[in-house]
């Protein structure tokens, strides 16, 4: 498969005042360039910044009242 198939199966979504919601199979890493495991179809990504699990989303968002 190549890169562009892989692209055109991602979805990503913004919600509301949370996180962005990605599905299908992307290329994630750390800070340092370290890859991230993906192992769920959709995944959850903070924008908040206040996540315990970063870079996935933990629902603090609702917490803190964060608004996009």
């Amino acid at each position: 498969m190549t890169s562009s198939e892989n692209q055109d199966d991602v979805e990503v979504m913004a919600c509301t005042n949370g996180p962005l919601l990605v599905r299908g199979q992307i290329d994630l890493r750390s800070a340092d360039g370290e890859p991230i495991e993906q192992s769920r179809k959709t995944v959850a990504l903070c924008r908040c910044g206040v996540s315990a699990i970063k870079p996935f989303c933990d629902g603090t968002h609702k917490l803190i009242n964060f608004k996009a």
